[in-house]
């Protein structure tokens, strides 16, 4: 398994560990760097203090010229360490890391806290060609879609056709694009016909499996019955949203942030049409002319810790905001993931037609 950034998780596999591989304190022999660099295979050394934070790097280049000047095998590390190194925190986008390494023609990029704090490494090739995620996604598409009717008298919602092609393959191909291969699919309403077209993955070189709901079991209710229970955390994304968010830095987020639920968020801004009048009893107070409210709202996209599914019964109802009311009550940490990037939940007939629009053009 492999992630764009390698981050710092209570959920550890060998892959997600390999970046601390790369510390080394500063008065560690110039031989062991040497030896660290061929082991590791990351082509960087991050030297760091007795408390984690961050000293100074080492590449190959750093060593040769540590040479040239004079340096001895014995010598320790903090001569020849390049104290003034690029860092990224934790919440920088991959577009903006991307940037940063190809102004700098950097390969490596070392993730800090508020404290520079090591937590984690960006490395270019995971990037730019990310590998297979052995991490599920599931998808929500089991609903009825009755506010797009007459469009899903027929016709599943996820496999209403956006730009030439069902929604729920949009959503597919996406996260295929960014190294998961491992789906299920949550189906009820119609769901043979989703069967039918998708079948086992193989045509879009991923593994497709299927959670059949007996009933509507919610937004959540369904993940009772993922079997084998993951071992990873794992994302679950409605089948009618169509967004260009990236899932693979939404998972990345929910690890560094040692999370049990991660909800993606979209800002959204409503102005009121009228004049609004505040008042305090029958005294008018003050006035604001057509004010504009900002809230966050649930986006329809999660990273679960598979403790999550402890919260949950079998075969019965639950949506998402219950979940994670549960999750909360138990002292279980819950954030949000607040999104940028184009959002649209296609639940009404307007809504398919600026999804089939917006896509028609990319």
């Amino acid at each position: 398994m492999s992630y764009n950034i390698l981050v710092d998780t209570t959920a550890k596999t060998s892959s997600l560990d390999k970046w601390r591989k790369a510390l080394l304190p500063a008065d560690t022999s110039l031989k062991s760097a040497i030896s660290n660099l061929v082991e590791s295979a990351l082509q960087i050394i991050l030297v760091v203090s007795k408390e984690g934070i961050l000293l100074g790097t080492i590449t190959d280049g750093d060593i040769r010229r540590g040479l040239l000047r004079g340096a001895e095998m014995n010598s320790p590390i903090e001569k020849i360490m390049h104290r003034d190194a690029f860092v990224a925190p934790v919440q920088l986008s991959r577009e903006i890391v991307l940037q940063i390494m190809q102004v700098n023609g950097i390969h490596q990029l070392p993730v800090v806290d508020e404290k520079r704090t090591v937590v984690g490494l960006h490395l270019w090739n995971e990037i730019v060609l990310p590998q297979k995620i052995s991490n599920i996604m599931v998808i929500m598409a089991g609903g009825q879609g009755t506010r797009l009717r007459p469009h899903t008298e027929k016709c599943p919602k996820p496999m209403l056709h956006v730009a030439g092609r069902p929604m729920l393959e949009h959503i597919i191909e996406r996260a295929r694009r960014e190294g998961f291969h491992r789906f299920v699919l949550a189906i009820h309403y119609l769901g043979h016909m989703i069967v039918e077209y998708f079948g086992d993955g193989g045509r879009w070189n991923v593994q497709v499996e299927y959670l059949r709901e007996k009933s509507p079991l919610g937004t959540a209710g369904a993940l009772s019955q993922l079997l084998p229970v993951p071992t990873a955390p794992f994302l679950v994304t409605n089948g009618d949203v169509m967004t260009d968010i990236h899932y693979n830095e939404l998972l990345d987020y929910h690890y560094s942030h040692r999370a049990s639920a991660t909800m993606a968020v979209r800002l959204h801004e409503w102005q009121h049409p009228f004049g609004v009048v505040k008042i305090k009893g029958i005294d008018i107070t003050g006035f604001a002319e057509k004010p504009i409210s900002r809230s966050y709202i649930n986006a329809g996209i999660y990273v679960l810790e598979p403790s999550v599914l402890n919260s949950l019964n079998p075969e019965e109802p639950c949506d998402m905001p219950t979940l994670f009311d549960r999750l909360r009550a138990n002292s279980a940490r819950t954030i949000v993931y607040p999104m940028h990037e184009p959002w649209l939940d296609v639940g009404r007939p307007a809504d398919l037609e600026l999804a089939d629009s917006a896509n028609a053009q990319k």
